[in-house]
């Protein structure tokens, strides 16, 4: 009975939204995307966020914004994690690098790869010691910053901005396009053209029952968990989510809750300071309500999103989901 009822208020309910959302995309709230130096709520794990937000204001060309967008692309907030390439840690030092610019952050006298501890002040004194390298090389000095870290100074200089290295520009562009997540909005958020058709796809599938793991395959009766129905909806109108949601909250800035359309996803958890213990991810559709697929039992359905677990929420934007990095 709720099932059908749901459905029937869902028609009319989604379609008027659906018009609202061109509506406010034709620039009617005059939106624009603006980050302050200011972290998003819960963007940076509780454990971290003193430390990115000490160490992000350590010169001009950083931002807490900024630094956290590096550690993420670089490491996921893994400090034990160990590339291809023998990059350790949180900030991914190369060993050679670390003896002769890792700084001891905490003062306990010791200097160590491993511990965040060191390596975030470690990141962002590197930096910004690169920022002094490059600061009269033409081009954006944070652009050329993180060419540098990534391709060392002397390309950047030589170069006269950032090198035409592929791996070096896609770097830059991604933890620009990242910074967008981890900075707190300032003004309202623009609205995405392909809300609406996330929004659709996910009305198309009210009622179709929960399945942990689904991705909506053939092999899987169509069914979906709820990250599994979100990547669904947002790839029905190109854009490409990663595969958890703790991940898609990433994808985007992220709008208050006076500031929510629909379309935006909206996230849960049991630890309202780390969104990287996200557990739960819908598409809003407006008035409190959002599309999720809930639990085991449960059946895709429209379900309030003012709860005491409700974590925030993210636009989706083209550019933020390209610039997630796939090794999170």
């Amino acid at each position: 009975m709720f099932g059908g009822a749901a459905v029937a208020l869902g028609m009319g309910f989604v379609m008027l939204l659906v018009v609202g959302v061109y509506l406010v995309a034709g620039n009617l709230l005059g939106g624009v995307t603006s980050a302050s130096r200011g972290l998003a709520k819960g963007a940076v794990p509780a454990a971290y966020t003193s430390l990115v937000k000490k160490w992000g204001n350590l010169c001009p060309a950083l931002s807490p914004a900024l630094l956290a967008a590096q550690l993420y692309q670089e490491s996921g907030w893994n400090p034990t994690v160990v590339s291809p390439a023998d990059a350790r840690g949180i900030a991914q030092f190369i060993p050679s690098t670390w003896a002769t610019h890792g700084i001891d952050g905490n003062g306990d006298g010791k200097r160590d790869i491993w511990d965040p501890d060191d390596a975030i002040p470690s990141a962002a004194s590197y930096d910004c010691e690169l920022a002094k390298y490059v600061k009269d090389v033409p081009g954006n000095v944070s652009d050329n910053m993180l060419a540098a870290y990534n391709a060392g100074a002397y390309r950047v200089i030589r170069s006269g901005g950032v090198p035409a290295i592929s791996e070096t520009r896609n770097y830059v562009q991604r933890i620009r396009s990242l910074e967008k997540s981890f900075a707190a909005p300032v003004s309202r958020i623009d609205p995405t053209r392909q809300a609406a058709g996330a929004i659709s796809f996910a009305q198309s599938r009210l009622g179709t029952p929960y399945l942990w793991g689904g991705e909506g395959t053939v092999e899987q009766g169509g069914r979906f968990d709820c990250s599994g129905l979100t990547k669904a909806a947002y790839e029905k109108v190109g854009i490409t989510l990663p595969r958890v949601a703790n991940d898609q909250y990433n994808a985007g800035p992220h709008p208050s809750r006076d500031q929510l359309l629909p379309g935006d996803l909206v996230f849960f958890s049991d630890d309202l300071t780390d969104s990287r213990a996200i557990r739960h991810v819908g598409i809003y559709v407006g008035g409190g309500y959002m599309i999720d697929a809930p639990r085991t039992g449960a059946v895709i359905r429209f379900d309030p999103i003012d709860t005491p677990d409700y974590f925030g929420a993210t636009r989706v934007t083209e550019d933020g989901a390209k610039a997630l990095p796939t090794n999170v």
